[in-house]
């Protein structure tokens, strides 16, 4: 009987980690009891008889510290949130009942650090499910575990904040200047984060939409309320990175809120902080909307100059600042964009052709009358190529070459300045330059 109960004792003791741990203190004062508790919950607990192992971890939480076993802690929440269900009529032992598991997490934190992180993730994770109903309280212990944790919280977590921040502030107890400080810091924080793998970052990039939607949903940050308070700490810190790039993130998530100089200036910042080609781009696109036509080329030639671009991309670019420089007086320019896009897609040949005959089309040269007519000459060579090049065109080419050729000089006014038919012609004027043939009504 003597050497069954040593067995017992001494399988127990190999269990909990054996190397003396009487003399070791681990289980505590009274470590043999501890040790009992441990072993009897434990075989409750892997045979999912969750009912008998309550009261057996009960009685091993009280008498182990908690350095005894960390697995005690973590079974501890399991067994808790089991209880709370089973009483969720009874508010004061189920509010109990939630104090016991948060101190479960707390107390895990504490001793445990290498898991300090998990632990209190997993604690923010149930304080979203037992605080539903007390944003206050919900918001008060995120922010605990957001303080701590930092960019390793759970991108969830995060969420879950703003949206209690969000319900406090319709309750008029948080500020708007509040919400807006809570929703920078806690994107500051997912941008920070770093994914474990292709689905986490997923995740992660589904929460950044989610958080931006939530916070324009709230409609806390209106443009107007944006400008007053950021326009100053942008005017005392204009090249803070993290700071232009929240601004321009709250900016462009508010509605109307990108006709200002506040954003203008703020994407100005962020491109000279941290220039790339998409950045210069958007540069172009913002300047092109408010009429600063020059700053607009200027950040588009920006753009296509970066070796960010693929061809397509930067083929699609050169065609975009060709129209927008027709449409802004800038017909030399246009020519150049044209020339090149179709230089690096072939698939813009037939739209190439065709504006660049519409800018020499609208061209007026000085000179005498043979000057004057000459653009039209080199127009209608342009239409042919574009037809020629892209059959989609072709009706639409026909139609200018039509209203073209009203303009060619009679015959006989060739004549007199000495010029005939199919004869070669250099047309410059406008900053452009092009050769092509004499041609007359007929």
């Amino acid at each position: 009987m003597r050497r069954i109960a040593f067995i017992a004792v001494s399988a127990i003791v190999l269990m909990f980690g054996g190397n003396n741990v009487f003399a070791q203190g681990k289980y505590g004062a009274d470590s043999a009891e501890c040790i009992k508790y441990l072993s009897y919950y434990k075989e409750y607990f892997k045979s999912k008889n969750y009912d008998a192992a309550l009261p057996n971890w009960r009685k091993a939480y009280k008498l182990c510290p908690p350095t005894a076993n960390q697995t005690m802690l973590i079974d501890g929440t399991t067994l808790i949130r089991r209880v709370i269900s089973k009483n969720a009529s009874n508010a004061e032992y189920r509010n109990a009942l939630v104090d016991t598991l948060i101190t479960l997490h707390k107390v895990r934190a504490q001793y445990y650090g290498k898991y300090k992180v998990t632990a209190l993730n997993n604690m923010a994770l149930d304080m979203a499910n037992y605080y539903k109903s007390t944003p206050e309280q919900l918001h008060a212990g995120l922010t605990e575990v957001i303080n701590e944790n930092k960019e390793q919280t759970k991108p969830s977590i995060l969420l879950i904040d703003l949206n209690a921040a969000v319900q406090l502030y319709q309750n008029s107890e948080l500020q708007a200047d509040d919400i807006i400080n809570i929703y920078q810091n806690n994107m500051a924080l997912l941008e920070a984060a770093v994914p474990a793998d292709a689905n986490a970052k997923e995740e992660l990039e589904k929460i950044k939409e989610d958080m931006e939607s939530l916070f324009v949903a709230s409609k806390v940050a209106s443009c107007e309320k944006i400008i007053e308070v950021y326009g100053p700490r942008y005017a005392a810190a204009s090249d803070d990175i993290a700071l232009v790039s929240n601004i321009v993130k709250m900016m462009s998530a508010a509605e109307d809120c990108t006709d200002n100089d506040l954003y203008l200036n703020a994407a100005t910042s962020l491109h000279k902080l941290d220039p790339s080609s998409q950045s210069a781009y958007f540069l172009y696109k913002l300047n092109a909307s408010r009429g600063n036509v020059d700053a607009a080329l200027s950040y588009l030639e920006e753009s296509l100059a970066s070796t960010e671009l693929d061809v397509k991309t930067a083929a699609d670019y050169n065609f975009e600042a060709a129209t927008y420089c027709v449409k802004n007086g800038r017909n030399a320019k246009a020519l150049s964009f044209a020339e090149k896009a179709k230089e690096l897609d072939p698939e813009y040949a037939g739209r190439a052709y065709y504006l660049i005959g519409t800018v020499w089309g609208s061209t007026s040269c000085g000179g005498d009358e043979i000057a004057k007519r000459s653009p039209y000459w080199v127009a209608v060579d342009y239409m042919n190529k574009a037809k020629a090049a892209d059959a989609s065109l072709t009706d639409d080419c026909n139609r200018m070459i039509s209203q073209y050729r009203i303009y060619f000089p009679q015959t006989a006014e060739a004549f007199m300045y000495n010029y005939t038919d199919g004869q070669s012609y250099t047309v410059s004027c406008g900053g452009m330059r092009a050769t092509t043939t004499v041609r007359t009504q007929k």
